[in-house]
């Protein structure tokens, strides 16, 4: 295992001391915990947004801390859920008075933790609510969620969740959003390569230097096939094809694109991608309002992709042009 890192018990403190520092004037770090919060918050009679899950995912998920988006994100171990009490102290910090939403992907173990925080915090009369994201069209179930993994897409929901919120929303206005938006999302993933936890030292599976894994999550698990290594227009083929055939699109319709990067993909490779996606986007008679192209859920290093289609109308395409303060997500 080759890694820039100290201590691989520590990777995930280490990595957090990192993030303050780059962003002091924006971010601050709960004490004692590893929930990551906008240093203004809270803010009065504003709704929070907190988020966050197993660390590894970077930029996801303090990346996307900021005006217009969230104002905390729970960071756990290395692919781990937080625990519920460090949810709860991140719900704690960013209620303004008017309650405080929370964006969760769809995995066992962050189901429960959050929902647990949002009890705790219930029971000291904070008002909260939340949307469970679930966009992996992939598979049904796997070996972290009963039902569809929630993957990249989810970046969608924090950014028109928390533009809602910024503009003044209530807590039900803003999980109207957040709600419509992960109805209306679909994600695709695939692998080159496997990923290598620092505690554990080896990678999470292996592939051959010929193969790749369509529909893997961002935690490596299984997709739904593996085979031999195909070129980039059938790549983008196969996932774009998968997500439009689960979506309810017509001619005319505006969606906008997220070409995502695991982790080690250089962007040359997605945005040759994009250029299919865009292709077969547009041989359909469906218009791409907005692409975004990069590195925003990854899963360490590994080598792949995901396709997001986020199905567009007026409101959520005001939503998404709005500003946003995050350092990991400019429009």
């Amino acid at each position: 295992m080759k890694k820039i890192v100290n201590d691989p018990e520590a990777v995930v403190q280490d990595m957090l001391d990192g993030l303050i520092s780059a962003h002091p004037d924006s971010l601050k770090q709960l004490p004692g915990s590893t929930a990551i919060v906008k240093k203004d918050a809270p803010v009065t009679n504003k709704v929070g947004l907190v988020s966050g899950g197993g660390s590894g995912h970077e930029p996801a998920h303090a990346g996307y801390i900021g005006e217009g988006m969230l104002d905390a994100a729970v960071c756990g171990e290395m692919f781990t859920s937080p625990t519920p009490d460090q949810v709860f102290e991140a719900i704690k910090a960013v209620d303004g008075g008017t309650g405080v939403f929370l964006v969760i992907k769809n995995y066992t173990g962050d189901v429960m933790n959050f929902d647990m925080a949002a009890e705790l915090a219930e029971a000291e009369d904070i008002e909260v609510e939340k949307v469970v994201v679930n966009d992996d069209v992939a598979v049904e179930d796997s070996s972290f969620t009963t039902g569809r993994r929630g993957i990249a897409g989810t970046i969608f929901v924090h950014k028109l969740a928390g533009a809602k919120a910024s503009a003044g929303g209530s807590l039900q206005e803003v999980k109207r959003i957040a709600e419509r938006a992960a109805s209306n999302i679909r994600s695709m993933g695939m692998a080159l390569t496997p990923c290598t936890v620092p505690a554990a030292g080896k990678p999470s599976f292996t592939l051959d230097e010929d193969e790749m894994e369509i529909g893997t999550g961002i935690h490596g698990e299984p997709g739904i096939e593996r085979k031999s290594v195909v070129s980039a227009d059938e790549i983008a083929e196969e996932l774009t094809g998968k997500i439009l055939d689960d979506m309810s699109l017509n001619r005319g319709d505006e969606v906008a694109v997220m070409i995502n990067g695991m982790g080690a993909t250089p962007e040359m490779e997605l945005y040759i991608l994009n250029k299919k996606v865009n292709q077969l986007l547009t041989e359909q008679e469906i218009t791409i309002h907005r692409t975004f192209v990069g590195n925003y859920m990854t899963s360490l290093e590994m080598a792949g992709c995901s396709v997001t289609l986020l199905k567009l109308d007026e409101e959520l395409k005001s939503l998404l042009a709005a500003d946003s303060g995050a350092p990991a997500f400019r429009v």
